[in-house]
């Protein structure tokens, strides 16, 4: 008789059991996680390089500077605000890209200094903060949608560019040597403050006369390059948030270095592992009884539970049933306690009493009522048929011939 020997079948979890388990789950984090860097991918490739006069792409302006360049104007690029305070001069222009972005201590520090420069500066699409630092008393309105519009006024770069495409936020002033242009609705997509010393301020609703990709169309690019080649210096400032001007004291946290749209995204990927969590549950709450409908015969239950077994091929569990189960009835028979049904030292020494002493026969019974698991389908057939039959033996008190089972 084999010693027994660990059986990998079981109703415990495989790595089969979990592929399949999991394997929705899993198809559908994957067709999230490739969709958002698709997404990515294409978002990338419109907005990378936007309104950088060193970039060739759709939203780039370097179109733009190779005009300017043509015309003998410099193009210096800056990304922090003590570059562009610092490049700032009487015969320069200071174009700021993204004012919006601009943190307090950095508008308080380039408004002094855009305001003492006897060039020009012009900011595109400056909300409200901008405004009260650049443009004291300039109101703003509703954006409105990127169209070709007619200057209106009679500022010679307007005048001189004719159509253009235009749009965004609009503004009013209450000033009256102030160039309102391109309006719409009353107020002015393109406002020019002018100011004492040569200095002027223009506010710019929209950037598209800037991009590659429609510097060409109308008078765009006419306008663009009279606009930003006034003077032969042109301080091209794109604000980023890696300055460290940025946040107050020039100190930034660890959550200041993530970007807003990773938040919405971590947001979104809890919200699906919640959802997950709550899909995958098995119940929600305690278990409640409920009167069946109908009667279950009981040959019907065990066949549903042969059949979960199967699937599983789990036959040491089937096995192991089929012992605790004979050990039951037997124990019953020969007169042993239920509590003890299930010890080998106090069930076999009845059992041997009700079958006679034969050495031979209690070796077999050990196997039979405690043996390993078997190996296989066959195995399991054996085994049941000779717990019947031992069953059946201890009932008529006949004595049965006992098997080898080696390979249970």
């Amino acid at each position: 008789m084999s010693a027994a020997t660990t059986d990998t079948s079981s109703v415990s979890l495989t790595a089969r059991h979990l592929w399949t388990r999991f394997r929705g789950l899993l198809l559908a984090f994957f067709v999230l996680l490739m969709s958002g860097v698709l997404l990515a991918t294409l978002r990338s490739g419109e907005q990378h390089g936007r309104l950088d006069p060193r970039s060739a792409d759709r939203y780039g302006s370097h179109a733009l500077a190779k005009l300017l360049a043509d015309r003998g104007v410099t193009t210096e690029v800056v990304t922090s605000t003590r570059e562009a305070a610092a490049s700032a001069g009487p015969d320069s222009t200071l174009l700021i890209t993204d004012p919006d972005l601009l943190s307090p201590s950095q508008l308080a520090t380039l408004g002094p200094t855009a305001g003492h420069t006897a060039g020009r500066t012009v900011l595109l699409a400056p909300g409200p903060a901008a405004l009260d630092t650049f443009a004291p008393g300039v109101t703003t309105g509703a954006p409105t949608g990127v169209a070709v519009r007619a200057p209106g006024c009679a500022l010679p770069a307007a005048r001189r560019a004719g159509d253009a495409e235009l749009g965004g936020p609009r503004y009013s002033t209450g000033d009256r040597h102030a160039d309102r242009c391109y309006p719409d609705d009353g107020m002015a997509t393109l406002l020019r403050l002018p100011a004492t010393a040569g200095h002027d301020t223009v506010l710019l609703g929209s950037a598209d006369i800037l991009y590659n990709r429609r510097l060409a169309e109308h008078g765009n690019a006419s306008l663009a390059l009279q606009l930003l080649g006034s003077h032969k210096h042109l301080v091209w400032y794109l604000p980023s948030v890696s300055d460290p001007a940025s946040t107050p004291d020039d100190r930034r946290g660890f959550f200041d270095l993530i970007p807003s749209g990773w938040r919405w995204g971590l947001l979104q990927l809890a919200i699906a592992a919640v959802l997950a969590a709550l899909w995958r549950a098995r119940r929600l709450g305690p278990l409640v009884p409920e009167r069946l409908p109908v009667a279950v015969p009981a040959t019907e239950t065990t066949e549903g539970h042969a059949r979960l077994y199967q699937q599983a091929q789990a036959r040491d569990r089937a096995g192991d049933v089929l012992r605790a189960a004979t050990r039951t009835r037997i124990a019953l028979l020969t007169g042993v306690a239920p509590a003890h049904a299930h010890t080998p030292d106090v069930l076999f020494p009845a059992v041997a009493a009700r079958l006679g002493t034969d050495p031979d026969v209690q070796p077999g019974l050990r196997a039979l009522l405690f043996g390993p698991a078997p190996a296989d389908d066959k195995a399991l057939v054996g085994l049941a048929d000779d717990l019947d039959h031992l069953e059946r033996s201890i009932l008529s008190q006949e004595r049965p011939v006992p098997r080898e089972h080696p390979d249970r």
